[in-house]
């Protein structure tokens, strides 16, 4: 039995995590946080690699541009699973877990609301890699 304060309509995909509209609207929120955060980190990073020497900031020592590189690669691929969730959520298939199509824990996406796996098929997937 669906209860009252679970979604119908479009959002049905989410019901089987056991979400309710009120921790829906909570999630959206982090990863729409989440999403602002990547893309001003974004900005930051492209605004550092954009700027010449002797532009009043200390050059950069070996390796740092191959950090912030790699930084930028890390905040690149968040903000595409942020961006992904999203798109989850307004199609109705947020909340299921992609490889065996039960629910993702609803403290797992409390942790990483961006979570595709429940935490029984994460784990698989790290155990293979």
């Amino acid at each position: 039995m669906v209860s009252p304060d679970t979604l119908s309509g479009p959002q049905a995909g989410a019901n089987n995590a056991g979400l309710t509209s009120e921790d829906l609207a909570a999630l959206r929120e982090s990863l729409n946080e989440q999403r602002l955060f990547r893309r001003e980190q974004l900005r930051q990073f492209a605004a550092r690699a954009g700027s010449r020497p002797g532009g009043g900031r200390a050059p950069e020592g070996p390796g740092q541009g191959e950090v912030r590189a790699q930084l930028a690669a890390s905040a690149r691929m968040v903000l595409a699973d942020v961006e992904a969730a999203l798109a989850r959520m307004d199609a109705g298939t947020y909340g299921s877990c992609h490889l065996c199509r039960r629910p993702v824990e609803r403290e797992r996406l409390r942790i990483v609301p961006q979570a595709r796996y429940c935490g029984r098929c994460q784990q698989v997937r790290e155990a293979v890699r």
